[in-house]
């Protein structure tokens, strides 16, 4: 099974690895010059992006941001049992995203939406499917890097595991005092993190590139997995929370929906136009033509399909807003 996934003839050295990974070995000066100085260049132009929604600009920032070479270099080095450094540079190099960030969000006028930026709403709420497909990218990283002829799939990693954009994202929200939206893009961040460092190590391990005592003996670093997949459980927990927040939330108003369009069958020309979920409160958006009929049918159609004290607001055309009431009250 090793072989075919990393042939003999293909297989990179340790050394080779090394060399690429630890910014502490070799010509030190050099490397950590051209990775801070690459760090600041993609946070600014993620930031760019971020604050103007471009995908295409965020893209660009992760592809030629360095911040997954002392990822895994903390998985090369756990695997080793070597202490390389990596894990201080990850840290201050966060900080400094972060604080890039922040310094960005001063441009942004006073009543901006956060959420209305889908560059920022897109890595506030991260699910367990970012966390699965983090993992897989972590593994097809580590596998990457360990073959000499598929090193031209990196860009395509880099681009797939998001790290630079969820910091800025952070910073951003922090820099406009929207703490559990700055939690929130943290999070997603550091589940990619320990996703890309789990992934390398299991990876890195299999693949042979242990110590000689640990191969000898037949067995990997185990304090560092066990600590490795507490951290991991850690990140799991909240992000399977939340996915099944969500798909709660997304189940709840389209029932709402569903009960809005049957609250609006008799009157013509009327439709809903939407429905959302914010601040526990449903907003039902409606346009009709002519007013609108009494809402305790709706609250009585409500009852049952959705949790009962959830305030329903109904907001129509020409500025009308109706303040329904509370479902099962």
């Amino acid at each position: 099974m090793r072989a075919r996934v990393l042939p003999a003839s293909q297989r990179r050295s340790l050394e080779e690895l090394a060399q690429d990974l630890d910014l502490s070995s070799g010509d030190t000066r050099s490397k950590r010059s051209a990775f801070w100085t690459m760090l600041t260049l993609s946070s600014v132009i993620a930031a760019g992006g971020v604050l103007t929604d471009s995908t295409a600009t965020v893209i660009g920032a992760m592809i030629i941001a360095p911040l997954s070479t002392p990822i895994m270099g903390i998985a090369l080095g756990s695997v080793q049992r070597r202490r390389t450094g990596s894990v201080r540079i990850v840290l201050l190099a966060c900080l400094l995203v972060i604080a890039i960030g922040m310094v960005f969000s001063t441009v942004l006028p006073g009543d901006y939406d956060l959420l209305s930026n889908s560059q920022i709403s897109g890595r506030t709420s991260p699910g367990l499917m970012d966390l699965i497909a983090a993992l897989a990218t972590g593994f097809a990283g580590a596998v990457a890097l360990a073959r000499r002829d598929v090193a031209a799939v990196l860009p395509g990693v880099a681009i797939a595991i998001s790290l630079v954009p969820p910091l800025v994202v952070t910073g951003v929200c922090l820099g406009r005092l929207a703490g559990w939206l700055a939690l929130g893009a943290l999070m997603l961040f550091v589940s990619n993190l320990f996703a890309l460092v789990f992934g390398g190590m299991v990876v890195f391990a299999t693949l042979g590139y242990r110590t000689q005592d640990d191969r000898a003996a037949g067995r990997p670093a185990r304090r560092a997995y066990a600590a490795m997949a507490l951290l991991f459980a850690v990140v799991f927990v909240p992000l399977t929370a939340n996915t099944v927040l969500t798909l709660l939330l997304d189940a709840w108003t389209d029932r709402t929906k569903g009960a809005a369009q049957q609250w609006l069958a008799d009157e013509p020309g009327a439709s809903v136009t939407g429905v959302d979920a914010e601040s526990r409160t449903m907003y039902i958006h409606v346009r009709a033509p002519g007013d609108l009929p009494p809402v305790e049918p709706l609250l009585d159609r409500l009852d049952g399909q959705i949790p009962d004290g959830i305030p329903v607001v109904v907001d129509a055309s020409r500025g009308r807003r109706i303040d329904a009431g509370t479902v099962g009250g």
